[in-house]
C-alpha cells in the first residue's frame, strides 16, 4: 500500500517478529536493515517509512525463536538484528526473495528455507511455558504462581530469562494486544467496549495502559495508523 512519508510505531506483542526486504530497508533509530528479526519489546518501535515499503513479516513464536535460532527469546527482548548476526543466511534468503516471480514462490522460499533452520528445542521448564499460556488466556500473575507452586519471585525470575519480560509486563502486553486486534476488526467497537472486553478497570485506564505502549492516545493512533495497517480484516466491505 502506498501512503505519505511518515513514521510507522512497530507495536508490542506476544511474538518475535522477523522482517525480509523485497526492496529498500527498515529505518529505524537503531539502523536500517534489509534482514530483521525484532525480540518482544514493551514500548512502541519507531519505523521511518518513505510510503511504500515490499517486503514479508513472519510472526515467530518464543518457541519458534528456540526452534530457529537456538535461543531462548529473552536473550532477542528489546533488540533489533539482521539475520546473519544470528547465523541464518540473510543475503541468501533474500537473492530468492527478490527473484521469485510469485508470492507462492516466495512463501515456497521460506519453508524451505525454515526447514532448514530448524533444530529439536531445548524446551525451558514447563513451568514456565504454562505460565505464558496462562497469561495468554488473562489469568492474573499471583493466581499462576499459586498453580505451578513457586513463589511469585521465583516464578519472574525464570519468566524474565525465557522471554526479556516479567509475567506482569507480559501479561500487560497480552491484553494490549487483544485491544489492538479489537480496534483492527471490521466492527470497530467503541473505546468503552474494548476497555471492558479486555479487562482495563475503565477507559481512563485502557488510555494510560495505550499511550504506555504505543506512545499516543487510542484516537490519535488510529487517526496515524489504521487506514494503513496491514490487516485485511480493517478493510471496508466492498459495496455490492
Amino acid at each position: 500500500m502506498r501512503t505519505e512519508p511518515g513514521v510507522h510505531r512497530g507495536l508490542p506483542g506476544r511474538s518475535l517478529t522477523i522482517v525480509l526486504t523485497l526492496d529498500g530497508t527498515v529505518d529505524m533509530a537503531c539502523g536500517s536493515f534489509e534482514t530483521l528479526v525484532s525480540g518482544l519489546h514493551d514500548t512502541a518501535v519507531l519505523i521511518t517509512h518513505p510510503g511504500v515499503q515490499h517486503g514479508v513479516q513472519v510472526e515467530l513464536t518464543p518457541l519458534g525463536a528456540r526452534a530457529l535460532f537456538g535461543l531462548p527469546a529473552g536473550e532477542l527482548a528489546f533488540t533489533s538484528l539482521t539475520w546473519d548476526s544470528l547465523g541464518a543466511p540473510g543475503d541468501e534468503v533474500l537473492d530468492r526473495l527478490r527473484s521469485a516471480l510469485t508470492w507462492a514462490d516466495r512463501f515456497a522460499v521460506l519453508d524451505s528455507v525454515f526447514a532448514r533452520l530448524l533444530s529439536p528445542v531445548r524446551l525451558p521448564a514447563p513451568e514456565v511455558v504454562w505460565a505464558w499460556e496462562r497469561l495468554a488466556a488473562g489469568s492474573g500473575v499471583g493466581d499462576i504462581a499459586r498453580e505451578v507452586g513457586w513463589s511469585r519471585q521465583h516464578l519472574a525470575g525464570a519468566f524474565r530469562r525465557e522471554y526479556g519480560l516479567t509475567p506482569k509486563v507480559a501479561g500487560r502486553v497480552m491484553r494490549f494486544e487483544r485491544a489492538n486486534l479489537m480496534l483492527r476488526g471490521m466492527r470497530r467497537p467503541g473505546l468503552a467496549e474494548v476497555a471492558v472486553v479486555c479487562g482495563y478497570t475503565d477507559q481512563a485506564h485502557f488510555t494510560r495502559e495505550w499511550r504506555a505502549f504505543s506512545g499516543a492516545t487510542p484516537t490519535e493512533w488510529m487517526a496515524a495508523e489504521l487506514p494503513f495497517v496491514q490487516d485485511v480484516s480493517v478493510l471496508p466491505a466492498a459495496s455490492s
